[in-house]
Protein backbone atom coordinates (compact mmCIF):
# COMPACT_ATOMS: atom_id res chain seq x y z
CA UNK A 1 0.00 0.00 0.00
CA UNK A 2 1.13 3.43 -1.31
CA UNK A 3 0.44 6.23 1.56
CA UNK A 4 0.38 9.97 0.42
CA UNK A 5 -0.88 12.87 1.99
CA UNK A 6 -1.71 15.41 -1.06
CA UNK A 7 -2.13 14.94 -4.60
CA UNK A 8 0.97 16.85 -5.86
CA UNK A 9 2.84 13.58 -6.10
CA UNK A 10 -0.14 11.66 -7.01
CA UNK A 11 0.28 10.62 -10.68
CA UNK A 12 -2.32 7.45 -11.34
CA UNK A 13 -4.20 6.09 -14.60
CA UNK A 14 -7.50 4.15 -14.46
CA UNK A 15 -7.78 3.78 -10.99
CA UNK A 16 -11.32 2.48 -9.15
CA UNK A 17 -12.05 5.34 -6.27
CA UNK A 18 -13.94 5.56 -3.42
CA UNK A 19 -13.88 8.77 -1.14
CA UNK A 20 -14.73 9.72 2.37
CA UNK A 21 -13.49 10.42 6.12
CA UNK A 22 -13.60 6.35 7.19
CA UNK A 23 -12.82 7.08 10.48
CA UNK A 24 -12.20 3.84 12.24
CA UNK A 25 -12.70 2.00 9.15
CA UNK A 26 -15.83 0.62 10.84
CA UNK A 27 -17.29 -2.37 9.43
CA UNK A 28 -19.23 0.11 7.12
CA UNK A 29 -16.44 0.77 5.78
CA UNK A 30 -15.09 -2.45 5.54
CA UNK A 31 -17.83 -3.50 2.83
CA UNK A 32 -17.24 -0.53 0.61
CA UNK A 33 -13.78 -1.56 0.61
CA UNK A 34 -13.71 -4.79 -0.31
CA UNK A 35 -16.74 -4.48 -2.82
CA UNK A 36 -13.98 -1.76 -4.12
CA UNK A 37 -10.84 -4.03 -4.18
CA UNK A 38 -13.02 -7.17 -5.42
CA UNK A 39 -13.91 -4.86 -8.39
CA UNK A 40 -11.29 -3.26 -9.22
CA UNK A 41 -8.68 -6.15 -9.33
CA UNK A 42 -11.23 -8.38 -11.09
CA UNK A 43 -10.24 -5.64 -14.74
CA UNK A 44 -6.97 -5.20 -13.36
CA UNK A 45 -7.05 -1.60 -11.89
CA UNK A 46 -5.72 -0.83 -8.59
CA UNK A 47 -8.39 0.33 -5.47
CA UNK A 48 -7.74 3.42 -4.55
CA UNK A 49 -9.03 5.58 -1.09
CA UNK A 50 -8.96 9.57 -0.89
CA UNK A 51 -9.59 10.06 3.33
CA UNK A 52 -9.78 13.41 4.63
CA UNK A 53 -7.94 14.98 7.55
CA UNK A 54 -8.75 17.09 9.44
CA UNK A 55 -12.45 16.20 9.48
CA UNK A 56 -14.46 18.52 6.85
CA UNK A 57 -17.04 18.84 9.80
CA UNK A 58 -14.51 20.28 12.22
CA UNK A 59 -13.08 22.70 9.19
CA UNK A 60 -16.75 23.55 8.62
CA UNK A 61 -17.67 24.73 12.25
CA UNK A 62 -20.02 21.49 12.24
CA UNK A 63 -18.29 19.88 15.18
CA UNK A 64 -16.09 21.36 18.14
CA UNK A 65 -14.23 18.27 19.54
CA UNK A 66 -12.37 16.58 17.30
CA UNK A 67 -12.50 12.56 19.12
CA UNK A 68 -10.98 10.94 16.15
CA UNK A 69 -11.29 7.05 16.48
CA UNK A 70 -8.38 6.34 14.19
CA UNK A 71 -4.97 8.76 13.54
CA UNK A 72 -4.74 9.13 9.46
CA UNK A 73 -1.65 6.80 9.66
CA UNK A 74 -3.59 3.71 11.51
CA UNK A 75 -6.46 4.52 9.11
CA UNK A 76 -4.65 4.22 5.90
CA UNK A 77 -2.57 0.07 7.55
CA UNK A 78 -6.61 -0.61 8.25
CA UNK A 79 -7.39 0.51 5.29
CA UNK A 80 -4.25 -1.52 4.02
CA UNK A 81 -5.09 -4.66 6.06
CA UNK A 82 -8.42 -4.29 3.53
CA UNK A 83 -6.77 -4.45 0.05
CA UNK A 84 -6.40 -0.92 -0.55
CA UNK A 85 -3.41 0.03 -2.90
CA UNK A 86 -3.64 3.58 -2.57
CA UNK A 87 -4.90 5.44 0.08
CA UNK A 88 -4.33 9.25 0.00
CA UNK A 89 -5.16 11.65 3.11
CA UNK A 90 -6.21 15.09 1.90
CA UNK A 91 -5.91 17.77 3.67
CA UNK A 92 -9.42 19.40 4.16
CA UNK A 93 -9.20 23.22 4.42
CA UNK A 94 -11.68 26.17 4.16
CA UNK A 95 -10.47 27.05 0.51
CA UNK A 96 -11.26 23.38 -0.52
CA UNK A 97 -14.66 23.66 1.10
CA UNK A 98 -15.38 26.28 -1.26
CA UNK A 99 -14.25 24.05 -4.79
CA UNK A 100 -17.08 23.32 -6.89
CA UNK A 101 -17.74 19.82 -7.46
CA UNK A 102 -16.75 20.21 -11.12
CA UNK A 103 -13.22 21.65 -10.19
CA UNK A 104 -12.65 18.85 -7.34
CA UNK A 105 -14.03 16.07 -9.86
CA UNK A 106 -11.38 17.71 -12.58
CA UNK A 107 -8.75 17.51 -9.74
CA UNK A 108 -9.49 13.64 -9.17
CA UNK A 109 -9.31 13.34 -12.61
CA UNK A 110 -5.82 14.55 -13.37
CA UNK A 111 -4.28 13.60 -10.43
CA UNK A 112 -5.72 10.29 -9.90
CA UNK A 113 -7.14 9.07 -12.96
CA UNK A 114 -10.28 8.16 -11.88
CA UNK A 115 -11.86 5.57 -14.50
CA UNK A 116 -14.70 4.42 -11.74
CA UNK A 117 -16.08 5.61 -8.57
CA UNK A 118 -17.56 3.88 -6.15
CA UNK A 119 -19.84 5.47 -2.86
CA UNK A 120 -22.81 5.31 -0.45
CA UNK A 121 -26.32 6.50 -1.89
CA UNK A 122 -26.05 9.81 0.16
CA UNK A 123 -22.60 10.88 -0.56
CA UNK A 124 -21.78 14.28 -1.77
CA UNK A 125 -19.06 16.56 -2.63
CA UNK A 126 -17.75 20.27 -3.19
CA UNK A 127 -19.01 23.29 -2.42
CA UNK A 128 -22.55 22.84 -0.54
CA UNK A 129 -22.26 19.68 -1.06
CA UNK A 130 -23.45 19.76 -4.59
CA UNK A 131 -22.08 17.00 -6.04
CA UNK A 132 -24.38 14.39 -5.33
CA UNK A 133 -24.99 11.60 -7.03
CA UNK A 134 -26.68 12.88 -9.66
CA UNK A 135 -24.41 15.40 -10.48
CA UNK A 136 -21.65 12.68 -9.83
CA UNK A 137 -23.04 10.83 -13.16
CA UNK A 138 -23.55 13.42 -15.30
CA UNK A 139 -20.10 14.60 -14.43
CA UNK A 140 -18.84 11.50 -15.39
CA UNK A 141 -19.97 11.64 -18.94
CA UNK A 142 -17.60 15.12 -19.02
CA UNK A 143 -14.69 13.28 -17.53
CA UNK A 144 -15.46 9.63 -18.48
CA UNK A 145 -15.32 7.96 -15.23
CA UNK A 146 -18.74 5.42 -14.18
CA UNK A 147 -20.08 5.27 -10.72
CA UNK A 148 -21.50 2.98 -8.75
CA UNK A 149 -23.51 2.90 -4.61
CA UNK A 150 -23.34 0.38 -2.21
CA UNK A 151 -25.87 0.40 0.22
CA UNK A 152 -24.67 1.18 4.18
CA UNK A 153 -24.25 -1.32 6.32
CA UNK A 154 -26.72 -1.70 9.31
CA UNK A 155 -26.72 -3.68 12.50
CA UNK A 156 -30.06 -3.67 14.94
CA UNK A 157 -31.47 -1.65 12.30
CA UNK A 158 -29.21 1.43 12.04
CA UNK A 159 -27.09 2.40 9.88
CA UNK A 160 -23.17 2.16 11.43
CA UNK A 161 -21.62 5.26 11.32
CA UNK A 162 -18.41 6.68 12.81
CA UNK A 163 -20.75 9.16 15.16
CA UNK A 164 -22.60 5.96 16.21
CA UNK A 165 -19.47 4.34 17.41
CA UNK A 166 -18.05 7.85 19.33
CA UNK A 167 -21.50 7.87 21.10
CA UNK A 168 -21.17 4.16 22.40
CA UNK A 169 -17.40 4.57 23.42
CA UNK A 170 -18.97 7.92 25.41
CA UNK A 171 -21.48 5.85 27.11
CA UNK A 172 -18.78 3.43 27.86
CA UNK A 173 -20.70 0.54 25.94
CA UNK A 174 -17.52 -1.28 24.64
CA UNK A 175 -19.78 -4.11 23.10
CA UNK A 176 -21.78 -2.19 21.18
CA UNK A 177 -18.31 -0.39 20.15
CA UNK A 178 -16.70 -3.58 18.83
CA UNK A 179 -19.52 -4.80 17.07
CA UNK A 180 -19.70 -2.00 15.21
CA UNK A 181 -16.17 -1.50 14.05
CA UNK A 182 -15.76 -5.45 13.89
CA UNK A 183 -12.76 -5.67 15.64
CA UNK A 184 -11.48 -4.21 19.34
CA UNK A 185 -11.25 -0.95 19.76
CA UNK A 186 -7.60 -0.25 19.94
CA UNK A 187 -5.24 2.99 20.81
CA UNK A 188 -1.21 4.20 20.22
CA UNK A 189 0.43 5.69 22.87
CA UNK A 190 4.07 6.00 23.98
CA UNK A 191 5.12 4.74 27.43
CA UNK A 192 5.94 7.61 29.53
CA UNK A 193 7.15 8.08 33.42
CA UNK A 194 4.47 8.68 35.73
CA UNK A 195 4.19 9.51 39.36
CA UNK A 196 5.71 5.81 40.42
CA UNK A 197 2.76 4.86 42.53
CA UNK A 198 2.02 1.38 41.24
CA UNK A 199 5.62 0.01 41.69
CA UNK A 200 4.89 1.21 45.34
CA UNK A 201 2.03 -0.99 46.03
CA UNK A 202 3.28 -3.56 44.20
CA UNK A 203 1.09 -3.16 41.04
CA UNK A 204 3.55 -1.62 38.24
CA UNK A 205 1.50 0.64 35.42
CA UNK A 206 2.63 1.53 32.00
CA UNK A 207 1.47 5.54 31.69
CA UNK A 208 0.78 6.06 28.32
CA UNK A 209 0.93 9.73 26.11
CA UNK A 210 -2.42 9.50 23.61
CA UNK A 211 -2.60 12.26 20.76
CA UNK A 212 -4.61 14.67 21.93
CA UNK A 213 -7.22 14.12 19.41
CA UNK A 214 -7.78 10.66 19.90
CA UNK A 215 -11.57 9.60 21.23
CA UNK A 216 -10.80 7.85 24.21
CA UNK A 217 -13.55 5.19 26.17
CA UNK A 218 -15.43 6.47 28.97
CA UNK A 219 -13.69 6.92 32.46
CA UNK A 220 -13.36 2.82 34.12
CA UNK A 221 -11.15 -0.07 34.02
CA UNK A 222 -11.00 -2.41 31.03
CA UNK A 223 -9.58 -6.16 30.39
CA UNK A 224 -7.34 -5.22 27.33
CA UNK A 225 -4.54 -6.60 25.53
CA UNK A 226 -1.21 -4.69 25.04
CA UNK A 227 1.21 -4.74 22.33
CA UNK A 228 4.59 -4.01 22.49
CA UNK A 229 7.89 -4.75 21.06
CA UNK A 230 5.98 -7.30 18.87
CA UNK A 231 4.17 -9.07 21.80
CA UNK A 232 1.19 -8.83 22.80
CA UNK A 233 0.46 -9.13 26.64
CA UNK A 234 -2.48 -9.45 28.85
CA UNK A 235 -3.73 -5.98 30.95
CA UNK A 236 -5.92 -4.03 32.76
CA UNK A 237 -6.21 -0.41 31.90
CA UNK A 238 -7.71 2.64 33.97
CA UNK A 239 -8.90 5.49 31.78
CA UNK A 240 -9.57 8.48 34.41
CA UNK A 241 -8.48 10.54 36.58
CA UNK A 242 -6.76 8.50 39.11
CA UNK A 243 -9.58 9.87 41.80
CA UNK A 244 -7.62 8.11 44.76
CA UNK A 245 -4.95 9.86 44.89
CA UNK A 246 -5.90 12.93 42.05
CA UNK A 247 -9.20 14.18 42.72
CA UNK A 248 -9.27 17.08 41.66
CA UNK A 249 -7.53 15.83 38.46
CA UNK A 250 -9.79 17.04 35.60
CA UNK A 251 -7.72 15.19 32.42
CA UNK A 252 -8.25 11.61 31.59
CA UNK A 253 -4.89 9.39 31.55
CA UNK A 254 -4.41 6.44 29.88
CA UNK A 255 -2.30 3.36 32.30
CA UNK A 256 -2.25 -0.15 31.71
CA UNK A 257 -1.04 -3.22 34.09
CA UNK A 258 0.80 -5.66 31.69
CA UNK A 259 -0.06 -9.38 33.74
CA UNK A 260 2.80 -11.53 34.01
CA UNK A 261 5.58 -8.76 33.03
CA UNK A 262 7.89 -7.39 34.41
CA UNK A 263 9.77 -5.50 32.05
CA UNK A 264 11.74 -2.05 31.25
CA UNK A 265 9.50 -0.49 28.41
CA UNK A 266 9.67 3.57 28.80
CA UNK A 267 9.68 5.26 25.58
CA UNK A 268 7.86 2.40 23.86
CA UNK A 269 5.29 2.14 21.76
CA UNK A 270 2.00 0.73 22.74
CA UNK A 271 -1.08 -0.47 20.85
CA UNK A 272 -3.79 -1.12 23.57
CA UNK A 273 -6.65 -2.59 22.52
CA UNK A 274 -9.97 -2.73 24.59
CA UNK A 275 -11.65 -5.89 25.26
CA UNK A 276 -14.26 -5.67 28.25
CA UNK A 277 -15.46 -3.12 30.39
CA UNK A 278 -15.08 -4.34 34.02
CA UNK A 279 -16.31 -1.41 36.05
CA UNK A 280 -16.71 2.08 36.99
CA UNK A 281 -13.57 3.97 37.93
CA UNK A 282 -14.14 5.01 41.93
CA UNK A 283 -12.45 6.81 44.97
CA UNK A 284 -11.20 4.12 47.49
CA UNK A 285 -10.67 5.20 51.45
CA UNK A 286 -6.98 4.06 51.49
CA UNK A 287 -4.37 1.92 49.58
CA UNK A 288 -5.51 -1.50 50.71
CA UNK A 289 -9.40 -0.97 49.23
CA UNK A 290 -7.85 0.29 46.28
CA UNK A 291 -5.32 -2.55 45.62
CA UNK A 292 -7.63 -5.38 47.07
CA UNK A 293 -10.34 -3.66 44.08
CA UNK A 294 -7.13 -4.13 41.52
CA UNK A 295 -6.27 -7.80 42.77
CA UNK A 296 -9.91 -8.48 41.88
CA UNK A 297 -9.75 -6.48 38.24
CA UNK A 298 -7.02 -8.44 37.55
CA UNK A 299 -8.97 -11.47 38.38
CA UNK A 300 -11.95 -10.54 36.23
CA UNK A 301 -9.54 -9.92 33.45
CA UNK A 302 -8.33 -13.02 33.58
CA UNK A 303 -11.09 -14.73 33.56
CA UNK A 304 -12.49 -12.87 31.00
CA UNK A 305 -9.59 -12.88 28.41
CA UNK A 306 -9.32 -16.65 28.73
CA UNK A 307 -12.63 -16.95 27.95
CA UNK A 308 -12.03 -15.12 24.44
CA UNK A 309 -9.24 -16.45 23.40
CA UNK A 310 -10.45 -19.74 23.89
Amino acid sequence: MRHFWSLEDVHLQDTWLTIGTFDGVHRGHQEIVRKLVTDAHAVGAQAVVLTFYPHPALVLGKRQDPSYLTTPEERAALLSNFGADVVITFPFTPQISTTTAHDFVSLLKSHIGMHHLMVGPDFALGRDRGGNIHTLKELGEEFDYSLSTISPVEIDGKVVSSSRIRAALTDGDLDQVNLLLGRSYFINGQVVPGDGRGHTIGIPTANLSIWLERALPKSGVYASKAKVNGHTHRSVTNVGIRPTFNPQHKHLQVETHLLNFDGQIYGQEIQLEFISRLRDEQRFPDVDALVNQITQDISDAKRILSAKDG
